[in-house]
């Protein structure tokens, strides 16, 4: 009794900790604890008599069971006998004549994929079926320990004493049974084979000594293959399916396996604070969704009774408006009904008239014949022309419902909003950041909009920055810092349900604040061969009559030159940036600055283009241009055309030959110029990737300037033209 004793407080103090697990034991398919579990490929496990269950469920008609067994026309979900431990282990071994699910010779099709459930994901068991899944002796084990502590009080009895049996105290793992002291003694004596079994404390759970492969019966499993995440023998991995599989011996997968599993464990523990800080977090937001779901549900109840309310007002005013019309139409009839029963002989004005005319006295009879014949004449004018006195018909109160039907049909719950999409082609980001932003197609509309920007910084965490609610489709936002990443997201709200943010778009602000100018149409301005826009935000070169009267100067050797215009605003001190677009058909534009002094001369004595000595501005191969790049020029142009953009020859960013400093054309070009340190840069201006730089001569006022030749044209950006911008001085 003292032994019985003891066991039962040693059990009763194990189930403390097992009771704790009894989630992890529980298969996800029948919801008890497991019976024999299987390993599948994904890892998971899953009773024996589930994985054929879940067979039955693919095609319940397509199994057969394994010997003499078989399942049971009706619900797939009849319950299979679980087999005995040798039976089960010899099914599990056998696969060279059958395959669970499907006999050889069968004409019913085989079924060997079912969905896992715990995953989801098609579990295929291949030609072996339900014989290449491993037993998952661990688990089996750790159940066994749970089954023994929940049922602390009772002890596993000895299998071989007569009755009544006494208390096990050890169970051998080779005979597969429970003895008492006295009959393992006589089962197991000394100096005999049985004396050499292995033998463990009282236990149900009697599992192989050794693992096999399921795929080579005779064969041990001594390795781990990487790939397929499962043990092997050397056989699978020489010629079997392992063949070309990554493998590491057991001993590696398992000190590699249980120290990353210690390490795991480890960290949970060394994190319980924080785990149960997010489970109060839980608890919180359990609270609060019961909180909201009653709110909810008493908000839909309000509004359902607030139509409620709203339908029987309208239905007692129009029943009002129908019983009005109704009386009155009724009144008037039965009062010409009155009336026309007058006519009738011997009976109201007939009669009546029919008893003045019996009247001898002529004065007294005028006196009353008078009135009665103007009476007399309106029946008999009546019914001449009979009209009812009120129409019958109650078409005027036909109430169309359709639309109101349709709308109550429609009637749902606020559904999430599709996530917007910025539109970078539309935005633009300088100092000041405009965005925009569109719908998927067949989107509904939203109510409103919330546009964060948050800027990129290597070397702290930004927090995002949300702008008001925006009711369109753009939002400008303002006081960017120049020279900066910004990541831009925008979300849609309709009935207080948000959508999703959009994909982050990063933009690049220019280096310097943006320079606001138009065209000049003064200074040396030619209307013969340019034409500005109305705004003077754009500049077009046209072919006209002065150019085909120069073809003459062609033959002779004599070449047309650049159109040049310029800015209306000067720059003299300060860091400045503007952007424009060159059309893709323009045969030559040259794009850059030049000071006052340099115009003047250009205007005043312009150059043939196509000298071999002309002025070697930074986009002309000339021969003058090599020997004389290295000095400071009062002026940097950059030839664009032809759907190219040529950077000068001896730049620093471009080796010499031909193919290196011809780029493919950007769609926005952009320019800054830093007049104090004397540089000028060249910038693709979609994502501010600087194309071109050079040392500039800035002594006097330096003006943006633009030469073409040919047909071409060049357009500047919007918030170049709009002189929203202030910049630090102005030159008439």
């Amino acid at each position: 009794m003292t032994a019985v004793s003891s066991r039962r407080s040693s059990l009763a103090a194990a189930s403390v900790p097992m009771k704790s697990i009894e989630r992890e034991l529980i298969c996800p398919v029948c919801k008890e604890l497991f019976t024999h579990p299987l390993i599948l490929p994904c890892q998971h496990s899953v009773c024996h008599k589930c994985v054929k269950e879940l067979l039955l469920l693919t095609h319940e008609d397509s199994w057969t069971d394994v010997g003499s067994e078989s399942s049971t026309p009706g619900s797939p979900r009849s319950r299979i006998p679980s087999p005995s431990i040798e039976r089960l282990d010899r099914l599990v071994r056998s696969g060279s004549n059958t395959t669970s699910g499907w006999k050889r010779n069968s004409l019913t099709p085989r079924i060997t994929t079912f969905p896992c459930p715990g995953c989801q994901h098609d579990i295929d068991l291949g030609e072996r079926g339900i014989s290449m899944l491993f037993r998952n002796f661990t688990l089996e084990t750790i159940v066994e320990r749970y089954r023994q502590a929940a049922r602390a009080a009772v002890a596993i009895m000895c299998n071989l004493c007569k009755p009544p049996p006494q208390e096990a105290t050890k169970s051998c793992m080779d005979c597969k049974a429970s003895y008492c002291n006295e009959c393992f003694k006589v089962h197991h004596p000394w100096g005999t084979p049985k004396a050499q079994h292995e033998y463990v404390g009282p236990t149900t759970n009697f599992r192989p000594k050794v693992l096999m492969c399921p795929e080579h019966e005779m064969e041990k499993v001594n390795m781990y293959c990487e790939v397929c995440r499962r043990p092997v023998c050397h056989l699978c991995k020489l010629g079997g399916s392992h063949a070309n599989h990554k493998v590491t011996s057991m001993t590696s997968a398992y000190k590699i396996l249980k120290e990353k599993l210690s390490k795991s464990i480890h960290y949970l523990i060394s994190k319980e604070d924080q785990v149960k800080t997010q489970i109060c977090e839980l608890e919180v937001l359990i609270t609060q969704t019961e909180a909201n779901g009653e709110h909810a549900e008493r908000q839909v109840n309000q509004h359902f009774e607030s139509l409620f309310e709203i339908l029987q007002e309208r239905k007692t005013e129009m029943l009002k408006s129908i019983e009005v019309s109704k009386t009155t139409r009724l009144d008037k009839l039965r009062t010409q009904r009155e009336e026309y029963q007058g006519m009738l002989e011997n009976s109201g004005l007939v009669g009546y008239a029919q008893e003045v005319l019996k009247e001898t006295d002529q004065s007294c009879f005028v006196q009353t014949a008078k009135q009665l014949h103007t009476r007399i004449h309106k029946a008999t004018e009546s019914l001449k022309t009979f009209h009812p006195a009120a129409d019958p018909s109650f078409d005027e109160f036909d109430l169309d419902f359709s639309k109101e039907e349709s709308l109550l049909k429609d009637m749902c719950f606020g559904s999430i909003p599709d996530e917007p999409v910025i539109n970078q082609s539309l935005s633009r980001v300088y100092n000041e950041g405009l965005i925009c932003w569109d719908l998927p197609e067949d989107s509904s509309p939203t109510d409103q909009y919330i546009l964060e920007y948050k800027k990129l910084d290597n070397e702290e965490e930004t927090s995002w920055q949300a702008s008001e609610k925006v009711f369109g489709s753009s939002k400008v936002v303002c006081n960017l810092d120049p020279n900066s990443e910004y990541s831009f997201r925008v979300k849609g709200y309709r009935n207080s349900v948000s959508s999703p943010f959009s994909a982050e778009v990063t933009f690049h602000t220019p280096p310097g604040s943006v320079f606001s100018f138009l065209f000049d149409d003064k200074c040396g301005f030619n209307p013969d061969r340019l034409i500005l826009g109305k705004k003077r935000e754009s500049v077009e070169s046209v072919a006209g009559l002065g150019l085909l009267l120069g073809s003459e100067r062609v033959q002779t050797g004599s070449f047309v030159y650049l159109d040049y215009i310029i800015g209306d605003t000067g720059i003299s001190r300060g860091k400045h940036f503007w952007a424009f677009r060159v059309e893709p058909y323009s045969y030559m534009v040259k794009v850059g600055v030049a000071s006052d002094t340099k115009l003047q001369e250009w205007f005043h004595n312009p150059r043939d283009t196509s000298s071999p000595r002309y002025d070697h501005d930074s986009g002309h191969d000339s021969g003058s241009e090599d020997t004389c790049y290295d000095l400071s020029q009062p002026f940097t142009l950059v030839t664009i055309g032809m759907g190219k953009l040529v950077i000068p020859k001896g730049s620093t960013t471009a080796a010499g030959d031909y193919t290196s400093r011809v780029l493919p054309m950007p769609p926005r070009i952009g320019i800054c110029l830093d007049y104090d340190k004397g540089m000028v840069y060249f910038y693709d201006a979609d994502d501010m990737k600087c194309l071109y730089e050079r040392q500039v001569d800035c002594t006097g006022t330096m003006y943006p300037s633009f030469g073409l030749m040919g047909s071409g044209a060049v357009h500047l950006e919007e918030c170049i033209t709009a002189k929203r911008l202030a910049y630090t001085e102005e030159v008439q």
